[in-house]
């Protein structure tokens, strides 16, 4: 399972990194627009405060363009839950027009199988729920094979096959959205790296002009770190403060039950 260069940091850890990094940009930014001044008094600020401008225009666009992106991916992981739960309670409806013992074998791998689709935030057990959910759908295919052997014909079987590969076509498509669509960490890593040096030219300009307001400093740093936050918060799919909900999948185990051996 892949992680990206971020992981490991909490979410408040990434406020708070960023935070220490903002403000102490600004400080340097300030101690060196103040010393380029005291060296060069002659010299008028120039374009500084246009270009700060900019770079905080350029920091909203960026900032807007990224949160797109992990709101986009949130909303997709959101519909694929509620996607998911909709095609295995129809395969456990349709399992019933199997002739016995199949039925019952496949609505008890069912069972087994729904747990193990709610998210965990553990990576190692999250891992091997994917694998044991993998082996069901293999089992469960199998069966279905064999009664298609037995029954080429028959149009019950084929509605419940067409059921069981949209369940395995959905376990696939939410393991990708799980673990790999994600936003680029480049592009988070640029995002904060930016937004570090924005705020260091500010502090440059507060220098050069020698005033400076550590009240407003506080704030922006605070705005772009949550706005920050708030976007690694989306999209980390396992942990944090925003999460997709599972709850037609706990509804539906609720609904067909626990397996006979759990």
């Amino acid at each position: 399972m892949t992680t990206q260069l971020l992981d490991p940091l909490p979410i408040i850890g990434i406020f708070l990194l960023f935070a220490a990094l903002a403000l102490a940009a600004y400080e340097i930014g300030f101690r060196v627009g103040r010393w380029w001044q005291e060296r060069t008094p002659e010299e008028k600020e120039g374009p500084t405060s246009m270009l700060v401008g900019s770079l905080l225009a350029l920091m909203a666009f960026l900032l807007a363009v990224t949160m797109g992106m992990a709101s986009d991916r949130f909303d997709a992981r959101r519909g694929l839950v509620l996607d998911e739960a909709n095609s295995i309670g129809t395969t456990y409806l349709r399992a019933g027009y199997l002739p016995s013992p199949a039925a019952d074998q496949s609505r008890e791998l069912l069972r087994a199988y729904v747990p193990l689709r709610v998210n965990v935030a553990d990576r190692a057990r999250l891992q091997a729920n994917f694998v044991r959910s993998e082996e069901i759908l293999d089992d469960l295919w199998a069966i279905a094979e064999d009664l298609a052997r037995t029954e080429p014909g028959s149009e019950t079987l084929a509605l419940y096959i067409e059921s069981l590969n949209e369940t395995i076509d959905l376990h696939e498509t939410r393991v990708t959205a799980i673990v790999y669509a994600r936003v680029p960490e480049t592009v988070l890593i640029l995002l904060i790296l930016g937004a570090v040096l924005t705020v260091g030219m500010v502090g440059y300009s507060a220098g050069l002009t020698r005033r400076r307001s550590l009240i407003t400093a506080v704030v922006l740093v605070i705005v772009l770190g949550a706005v920050i936050t708030l976007i690694v918060d989306l999209d980390r799919p396992r942990e944090g403060f925003l999460q997709v909900s599972q709850q037609p999948l706990i509804d539906l185990q609720q609904q067909i039950g626990p397996p006979s051996s759990g």
